[in-house]
């Protein structure tokens, strides 16, 4: 009865979301692209990449992501099990034309690339059939019962890597675990970030048993980019670099501010902001105009600054790193004006000092460590918007006034990244030695 009720309710809440699941289509365009994978059908020469699965000692491991930060846990897990075992062949499937994108950049040509199939038994089926995975990684919080249960139905290991329960969906979890239960329990390993994520699994009806303190995969996925950071370096000059790194909508505006109050200290000093969805960059290139700045975009080939203190804008995907490798001082988006945060842990194993808001819930665990290790300010909460813009200004401004307690900070935060690197090669090898 409860997967009835289940499939009805998926039903309605995916014809409500189609709209504006057709408006992102429309503009992010990638969205159009391979649209019959969500039903699981594919192009012909997709489906005959998928049947050679049978082939391989292993057959297809089916590794599922859908964030830019997910897509490069995942990738980093592939990128150790390769090493490992040059043999291993994936199906990698993300929902996302953002992390369609990124998954580009990771998986061979030996894989094959799709995107998820929606959770209704036909379509879940459809995709199965297809890929007929050995065994089938999830990432973080990627919980689709059809699909896990149709997996479990069908002998198929399925493995949750890097699994986390943020605050806001802790007590929805617990309070259906008469639902969630026989989900969580479908899996043959859960790695949790956390004992907090590992308690929260169990209240949610998972086996104990299966789950495992691994701590958290995002330790190791960031990497420097010495070539992306010369080339994003020739485009922005030389200087000292207040960056706002994955910005949501009203930080860009708490950057531009603080910017002004900057150069009147520091004149020479560059703003960059990058914001999470490049498709919002129209908006930030108004909120930089009507800051009484002109804009320098990335994606306009060869655009240069016509004055010193022009704002930079990237909106284009993969060079967050590289922006974080040359930046000066750091403020990490969605941790302001929006609940969660960008990732943090990239400014900090580039040694940039790093401020953050108050809203951190999706690096809960990476926040604990980084805060112990005294590597990165976060800012009070606060009653006003107003009251965290100006806790966020006040700390930025303060890194630029103080430079041997701005050094102090970017070493801490390497060092703090570095004691904390991996976990990904250890969950690869006990990945590999259950599917020997």
């Amino acid at each position: 009865m409860k997967w009835l009720l289940y499939n009805a309710l998926f039903a309605v809440a995916y014809t409500v979301m189609l709209p504006s699941f057709l408006l992102r289509m429309k503009r992010r365009g990638g969205y159009r692209a391979r649209f019959a994978d969500r039903f699981g059908r594919y192009p012909p020469e997709i489906a005959e990449a998928l049947s050679q699965g049978a082939a391989f000692p292993q057959g297809w491991i089916w590794i599922h992501a859908v964030s830019v930060g997910e897509v490069q846990v995942a990738g980093q897990l592939m990128r150790a099990m390769r090493e490992r075992n040059p043999d291993v062949r994936f199906v990698f499937s993300t929902t996302s034309s953002t992390g369609w994108k990124t998954a580009e950049r990771e998986v061979t040509p030996a894989d094959v690339l799709i995107y998820n199939p929606l959770d209704f038994g036909g379509c879940v089926k459809r995709a199965l059939n297809a890929v007929n995975p050995r065994a089938v990684i999830l990432t973080e919080t990627e919980i689709w019962p059809n699909f896990i249960r149709a997996l479990k139905k069908r002998g198929v290991p399925i493995y949750l890597v890097n699994a986390r329960i943020s605050d806001r969906s802790a007590p929805r979890y617990k309070a259906l675990r008469w639902f969630f239960g026989e989900v969580f329990r479908c899996f043959t390993k859960i790695y949790a970030q956390s004992d907090l994520d590992a308690k929260r699994l169990t209240d949610a009806g998972a086996d104990p048993a299966s789950v495992q303190v691994a701590g958290s995969f995002k330790f190791d996925v960031a990497h420097r980019n010495e070539a992306k950071e010369r080339e994003l370096r020739a485009w922005i000059g030389e200087g000292d670099i207040l960056l706002g790194g994955s910005t949501w909508p009203g930080e860009d505006v708490v950057m531009l501010n603080t910017y002004k109050r900057l150069l009147e200290k520091h004149p020479g000093v560059k703003l960059v902001i990058a914001p999470r969805h490049f498709e919002k960059a129209d908006a930030v290139e108004a909120n930089i105009k009507a800051a009484g700045f002109e804009c320098v975009r990335r994606s306009r080939s060869g655009e240069s600054a016509a004055s010193p203190n022009d704002v930079y804008l990237c909106d284009t995907t993969g060079e967050m790193m590289g922006l974080f490798g040359i930046a000066t001082v750091a403020f990490v988006g969605k941790s302001l004006c929006a609940h969660g945060s960008q990732n943090m842990i990239e400014p900090c194993l580039c040694g940039v000092a790093t401020v953050v808001g108050p809203y951190t819930e999706n690096f809960r665990p990476v926040m604990s460590d980084l805060l112990a290790a005294d590597a990165l300010v976060q800012t009070p909460d606060a009653s006003t918007p107003e009251a965290r813009a100006a806790s966020v200004e006040a700390e930025l401004l303060r890194f630029f006034d103080e430079p041997e307690r701005r050094a102090a900070y970017g070493q801490r935060a390497q060092a703090a990244v570095a004691r904390r690197c991996g976990v990904v090669g250890r969950c690869a090898d006990e990945l590999l030695e259950a599917l020997a």
